[in-house]
């Protein structure tokens, strides 16, 4: 990609592809589907009136994996990526230029789009307006074969004019880890396909207590020396979350019983202990969510609805 304007070039070097993040593999290949069936639908957008590009919704707690997945997204489609950082356009007419110095085949990406809206208030200088006019209005048509991604921690709080249909095609939802995530990662990171310390860690899933897949990551990487010692801490932050998550009365508390297993189960030497564990890696947030979900029929669905 060449500079153009205010857009300053720089090599996209990101390893991440689709395969190998930590997502169920079903909705990995739902992705892929949607992916390649867009970029073979020149005619039929044309055919349709339509503007040939689509926007991608990613939400979900920080650490989850949605950067990453837009680096996946790059190298799948082989397109460039043009990121735009909000706080650092002037206003609503600098946002168009930005959008109409963009060249076809690529991926246009804003990132917490849900922070800035909340800054709304504080008199931030691209209005909402031309944020929904960047997404859909009659400037957004000044090129094609273009994907737009958008990534928000939440979406609950959001205006609904910014999620309709035609703005957002599909809306990607990155959950915390669940067990199956975790297998994705211990094979990734360690080199794991079973271990005889995974179905400990399958119960204290079942009990809510979770971590976000960076988290979990990280914890891997510092310990891939030894993948039973690596193992043994993600078992004790686990713990660590689901202890809070019982003393505030939102989930249960995991049973003594379950701790000292960790230790029986494995000759090493224990795992880090919850105070080291959060020295390391920080204090652990409490969170929410379990299932994936791939809403590529809710544009289609919701326009059933106007219809009627």
């Amino acid at each position: 990609m060449e500079d153009t304007g205010r857009w300053r070039s720089v090599p996209f070097t990101h390893p991440a592809t689709i395969d190998a993040l930590a997502m169920d593999s079903d909705l990995k290949n739902k992705v892929k589907s949607d992916l390649e069936s867009f970029l073979k639908s020149k005619q039929y957008y044309q055919r349709l009136g339509r503007v040939w590009k689509r926007s991608y919704l990613l939400y979900g707690a920080s650490g989850t994996g949605k950067s990453s997945f837009i680096a996946g997204m790059a190298r799948f489609l082989s397109y460039d990526v043009y990121d735009i950082d909000l706080s650092r356009v002037t206003d609503d007419a600098d946002l168009k230029m930005l959008l109409l110095q963009t060249t076809n085949k690529s991926l246009i990406v804003i990132e917490d789009l849900d922070r800035y809206l909340a800054d709304k208030s504080k008199s931030t200088p691209v209005s909402l307006s031309g944020i929904l006019n960047f997404m859909d209005g009659i400037f957004s048509c000044c090129g094609e074969e273009r994907i737009m991604v958008f990534t928000m921690n939440g979406k609950d709080q959001i205006d609904p004019a910014v999620l309709r249909p035609g703005r957002i095609d599909v809306h990607l939802h990155f959950p915390l880890c669940d067990f199956s995530a975790f297998k994705t990662l211990a094979n990734s990171y360690l080199g794991l396909n079973e271990h005889k310390l995974f179905p400990q860690v399958e119960e204290i899933f079942q009990t809510g207590a979770s971590l976000t897949p960076a988290e979990i990551g990280e914890i891997m990487i510092s310990n891939r020396g030894s993948p039973s010692r690596a193992i043994k801490s993600v078992i004790t932050a686990l713990q660590t979350t689901g202890s809070r998550i019982g003393s505030c009365g939102v989930g249960p508390r995991l049973s003594g019983s379950t701790s000292r297993r960790v230790s029986e189960d494995s000759g090493e030497s224990g795992p880090l202990s919850g105070k080291d564990f959060r020295k390391l890696y920080g204090l652990l947030r409490m969170r929410s969510g379990r299932k994936s979900s791939l809403d590529l029929d809710a544009g289609e669905a919701e326009n059933s609805r106007q219809a009627t």
